[in-house]
């Protein structure tokens, strides 16, 4: 199996504190199967504070013999998303993918040409975007031995000729414990670490802090497992946020997710934010 791509490095940690919280809206999630494979997900959410409403629609299609995935994406912006994605029959490992944005009401479009690759021990991305201007060329790989991982990201303006981002990451993973480290452009250090404690506890903590700043970022998060079709969720950072939430199978196919953000140090003042979430799938 091969490493996890460079955006996925620290991903079970970030899980644990993003996962499960709706804070200040209203969502719902739809996704559905047609017999001929065609896979629909429509989405959707209100903002309680400002009243704003947002949907989306994605359609995804699958020919398996060819190795071909079709994506489609529309949201209530008036924004149109295609992309059209080759895997494994050029080379084993091997992914093509082309992409495209439009914006009919202000015609800014924009298209990214990506190629991914994962071997055993190592796993590579690049994109390019479609600018005969000079295109932005972003790069990045994860090379992964015996449970220890080394990645490099970077990105290149080839109108300005110079590397825009310069960002590295070590790290280490068991099947129940997964350490991450990364410096980004050599001014942004976190770390992350996430463990399955048992078969019910999973428990996050993350780390951040930029040089020439002398504020830290602390939190730590878990999500326990009541049963087979509930789950509690709570984080808090040294902002003294505390984030709460619970999670319950309704029925197969329907999820109900709460969830609540307090502020620790104006506890009194209000401004608390609640959340709401309901998925359905058929």
């Amino acid at each position: 199996m091969a490493p996890p791509s460079y955006s996925d490095l620290g991903k079970q940690a970030r899980d644990i504190f993003s996962k499960g919280y709706n804070f200040g809206l209203w969502k719902l999630d739809l996704k559905t199967k047609t017999p001929s494979g065609i896979e629909f997900n429509t989405a959707g959410h209100s903002n309680q504070e400002s009243g704003k409403v947002f949907g989306s629609l994605e359609t995804k299609y699958k020919v398996k013999d060819y190795g071909l995935t079709l994506t489609e994406k529309w949201n209530t912006d008036n924004t149109l998303f295609t992309e059209v994605a080759v895997q494994d029959q050029l080379l084993e490992g091997l992914k093509l993918s082309l992409e495209g944005n439009f914006a009919p009401q202000s015609g800014n479009k924009n298209g990214k040409f990506k190629v991914g690759f994962g071997h055993e021990y190592v796993k590579a991305d690049s994109d390019v975007n479609i600018d005969l201007k000079g295109p932005l060329i972003n790069a990045s790989a994860v090379l992964g031995y015996n449970g220890w991982l080394a990645g490099y990201q970077a990105a290149f303006d080839t109108q300005q000729t110079k590397l825009t981002t310069n960002n590295f990451a070590l790290g280490y993973t068991t099947k129940d414990f997964v350490l991450h480290t990364s410096v980004n452009d050599g001014q942004e250090f976190s770390g992350s670490i996430f463990q399955r404690t048992s078969d019910k506890l999973d428990v996050g903590v993350q780390l951040s802090w930029a040089s020439g700043n002398s504020n830290t970022k602390f939190a730590i998060g878990a999500k326990y497992q009541l049963g087979d079709d509930a789950s509690v969720r709570a984080k808090v950072n040294n902002a003294s946020q505390v984030g709460l939430g619970y999670q319950q199978k309704l029925r197969d196919g329907i999820t109900l997710t709460l969830s609540t953000l307090v502020d620790g140090k104006n506890f009194n003042d209000g401004g608390h934010k609640i959340g709401v979430g309901l998925e359905l799938e058929a």
